[in-house]
């Protein structure tokens, strides 16, 4: 009896830490589930939906999840299927997915004064992506108090633009709509048709779009430290080379590495496109230029069109699939495996070539863990793009070219299409869905969810084996 109570404690313990991880891990997926489903019922109701409209049952599950997943593809046109009802919800739902609904249910758990359990703060730990628990309420507060702020700075940029056109309240509902969409990396629309493509033209509508898919890209944790070391910069009267040695690496790399995609893909998307007709040929020089950037921000996560996809060059998109592949950077609104996991990879890669064993850039080194994280996220991602392209082309009758723009676009949670989307079939729409859940909660969150205990597996170490790679 005795060896029994001691006993006890032990595994109610081990029991408690299993339901603990077990929860850390599937919670992430489960709320974004969750909030697809009710949405769909939402978006089902006959108030979502315009007089002369139906919406059945897998295009109100389709509508849902590209606005959870704040992806953007869409199989019905936004701005004339959906009464204001419906708009209102597929709004809500580009919040709550660019924002995550563990972050939302925190903060609503701050404002209630309700105290958070151990196992709430690892949830939000996990969904933030970040190394330590300290400061994580502090963090989210400042979180939904930056995204408020940006949101609305966005809103009103783009009022001068949208109420001369469409009067003070449709312009200000339009205004408020497209920044919120853009900012969440989501792409949907309530404009028109065409996206932004009547507005191509249009500096201050591009370059707030621009904006705002920027802000959301590079990831809250570099808005921060950017804003505490331009405060000290100026209290100190440093110059900017020296404000921005004084950024940690993490915002050093991503500001560089977001610099280096947006304009080296703009030049490369000039250089594709500046003498084809159907997309950029015919505009001014100042006009292609304008394009050829909001192009290449747009790609990688954003989902707004200004010029007709279908009609871009294979090259450019080829090299558009690269950009959506890459993504924005962790810790922020967008998708893809993120700028630093990439770079992580290639580094590595560079590294093993010049015989050096560590990883660096800025003096600093990658950690063995960060290396095999970004390894893993990288190569699930491809795998899983892999496997949904497959699906999709023996289910479907599509090319390589558009499948590939399609299948990528909705994994990296993009939102841009050549036209594809609103003709698939049944099983095509139902592969692009589950493409679009995988790709925001993350390939490998997936693959924990299913995960079992695996502590006990990492204390064998088994004899080296001689096996030969590459």
């Amino acid at each position: 009896m005795k060896k029994h109570n001691n006993n006890k404690p032990a595994g109610t313990s081990d029991g408690s830490e299993k339901r603990r991880r077990i929860t850390s891990a599937q919670v992430i997926p489960i709320s974004f589930l969750f909030v697809i489903l009710v949405g769909t019922m939402l978006l089902m109701l006959p108030i979502s939906t315009a007089p002369g409209e139906q919406t059945d049952l897998l295009t109100a599950l389709f509508t849902s999840t590209t606005s959870v997943c704040v992806t953007g593809l869409v199989v019905v046109d936004t701005y004339i299927h959906w009464t204001l009802f419906g708009k209102i919800v597929i709004l809500l739902l580009i919040q709550l997915g660019g924002l995550g609904m563990v972050s939302v249910t925190s903060i609503i758990m701050l404002i209630a004064h309700k105290k958070f359990s151990l196992g709430m703060t690892v949830m939000l730990h996990d969904s933030f992506n970040l190394n330590s628990l300290s400061g994580l309420m502090r963090f989210l507060v400042r979180v939904f108090r930056g995204t408020l702020i940006v949101e609305g700075i966005g809103a009103l940029m783009y009022m001068p633009a949208f109420i001369p056109r469409y009067g003070v309240v449709k312009g200000i509902w339009y205004s408020v709509f497209t920044s919120v969409s853009a900012f969440c990396n989501a792409g949907i629309d309530i404009i028109g048709p065409d996206s932004l493509i009547g507005y191509n033209s249009d500096v201050l509508v591009m370059c707030t779009t621009m904006l705002m898919i920027v802000m959301g890209g590079l990831g809250y944790i570099v808005w921060f430290d950017v804003l505490r070391g331009v405060r000290n910069g100026i209290r100190r009267k440093y110059s900017f080379i020296q404000i921005y040695r004084r950024f940690s690496e993490h915002t050093k790399l991503v500001l560089t590495l977001t610099a280096v995609l947006i304009f080296g893909g703009a030049a490369v998307i000039f250089a594709a496109e500046c003498t084809n007709p159907l997309t950029i040929g015919n505009m001014s020089t100042g006009e292609k230029i304008l394009n050829s950037v909001f192009q290449s921000v747009t790609f990688r996560t954003a989902g707004f069109a200004a010029v007709p996809q279908q009609f871009l060059r294979e090259s450019t998109c080829v090299f558009g699939d690269l950009l959506m592949f890459i993504g924005g950077s962790p810790v922020g609104t967008s998708g893809g495996i993120k700028t630093v996991t990439f770079f992580a990879v290639i580094l590595n890669v560079v590294s093993y070539i010049r015989n050096r064993n560590e990883a660096v850039v800025f003096n600093r080194r990658f950690s063995a863990d960060a290396i095999r994280k970004a390894a893993a996220v990288m190569t699930v991602s491809f795998i899983v793009s892999f496997v949904m392209l497959l699906l999709l082309m023996i289910s479907c009758d599509v090319s390589l070219t558009d499948g590939i723009f399609e299948v990528l676009s909705a994994t990296c949670t993009v939102g841009l299409t050549r036209g594809l989307t609103p003709t698939l079939d049944v099983a095509g729409r139902i592969i692009i869905i589950i493409s679009m859940y995988l790709g925001r909660i993350g390939p490998i969150s997936m693959a924990l969810f299913f995960t079992g205990k695996t502590g006990d597996r990492n204390k064998v170490r088994h004899i080296q084996g001689d096996f030969i790679v590459g």
